[in-house]
């Protein structure tokens, strides 16, 4: 298993709903991403979620339930975050992730 094809399909309801603008997914490291307006919002590796936070946010997104530093290499990715399968199991701590997620790569330019 690449990645989760069923957290996959919980996330696309969620963005299905949300409708952020210039939504694409795509398939890459093993796993796949889905960007807003050419930015990386969220993720998925293996069975796990991927969010960017920013790195304001950071530190405080850390503390959530199953929230874990970003790190696949030895270098941790600061200002984002891995959230493991229990920390977005309801439908709420999902949709928090995804609109945290979103919200952050609004504030960016598009690409």
């Amino acid at each position: 298993m690449a990645y989760d094809e069923g957290l996959a399909e919980r996330i696309n309801q969620v963005l299905e709903r949300l409708d952020p603008p210039g939504l694409v997914d795509k398939k890459m490291f093993g796993g796949i991403g889905y960007l807003v307006q050419g930015n990386m919002a969220c993720g998925i590796l293996d069975d796990l979620l991927i969010v960017r936070v920013g790195k304001e946010s950071y530190e405080e997104a850390l503390q959530k339930p199953g929230a874990r530093v970003f790190d696949t290499t030895g270098r941790p990715m600061t200002g984002w975050v891995m959230v493991e399968p229990e920390g977005v199991e309801t439908p709420p701590a999902l949709n928090q992730w995804m609109e945290r997620g979103i919200a952050f790569v609004k504030t960016l330019p598009a690409k």
